[in-house]
């Protein structure tokens, strides 16, 4: 059964841009836990403009889900992992002036570095997923690196699905399938949204994880943040 995350770092960035800290990031955390969320995600960059790494350190002992990472394994991403040792640490190849992911990585091109860094990752007992566009290469490639899940960019999803969603899913039933077949996890992100996501896991209901962030909390602004937990796991309970 899939399993929802809810990325807190819009909260981070609202919290921020004011000083002080309203919103509390920490109580956020337990609170979408306590509305069902079934872990958090945290994506922190170099700059801090969200997430900050002292919101990682502090988060941490507080969750009863999983915690999961995100972010490009530069030095400081790497140590921060390692001293915190979430649940899962999500491998994305941002550029450090990214405002947001917006490719998957090239595990071909880098498996030499990506099999290093899932082997110091998985030596500290930590579950680690590659960022991949939904291409059966890069997937395979991914399982070569060493890694234990992919995750699926499903920007392009988002994008095409209220054209044509048949054909905006395909690649990524293509991508998803390659995984299984290479017995990695599954798990999927970016511009899922109460519209999209249910057709995506009716069509890919082997997705073991979906993180979702920027939607949720604009849902939250008019439905309440319980209540758009609750919607947004009633779009993936659904086997």
């Amino acid at each position: 059964m899939t399993r929802l995350s809810v990325n807190i770092n819009k909260i981070a960035t609202l919290r921020n841009s004011r000083g002080g800290n309203m919103p509390d990031v920490e109580k956020a955390a337990a609170d979408c836990e306590r509305f069902g969320a079934e872990g958090i995600t945290v994506h922190p960059r170099p700059d801090e403009r969200h997430i900050r790494y002292s919101d990682v350190r502090a988060i941490r002992p507080i969750l009863h889900t999983e915690l999961n990472i995100e972010g490009n394994p530069i030095p400081s991403f790497t140590n921060l992992v390692l001293e915190t040792r979430p649940a899962q640490v999500t491998l994305v190849p941002d550029a450090a002036d990214a405002i947001t992911s917006n490719a998957g990585w090239d595990t071909v091109g880098n498996r030499e570095f990506l099999t290093g860094i899932c082997t110091l990752f998985r030596e500290h007992g930590i579950r680690t997923s590659i960022f991949v566009d939904p291409v059966p290469e890069m997937v395979e490639g991914a399982a070569a690196c060493g890694c234990d899940r992919v995750e699926l960019y499903t920007e392009g999803y988002a994008r095409n699905y209220a054209s044509d969603r048949e054909k905006a899913v395909a690649p990524y039933v293509r991508a998803a399938e390659k995984a299984r077949e290479c017995n990695l996890g599954l798990n999927a992100g970016h511009d899922l949204n109460l519209e999209n996501l249910e057709y995506y896991i009716r069509c890919i209901p082997w997705t073991d994880e979906v993180s979702i962030g920027h939607a949720i909390i604009c849902d939250a602004l008019y439905m309440g943040l319980e209540k758009t937990i609750k919607a947004y796991l009633s779009k993936i309970k659904i086997f």
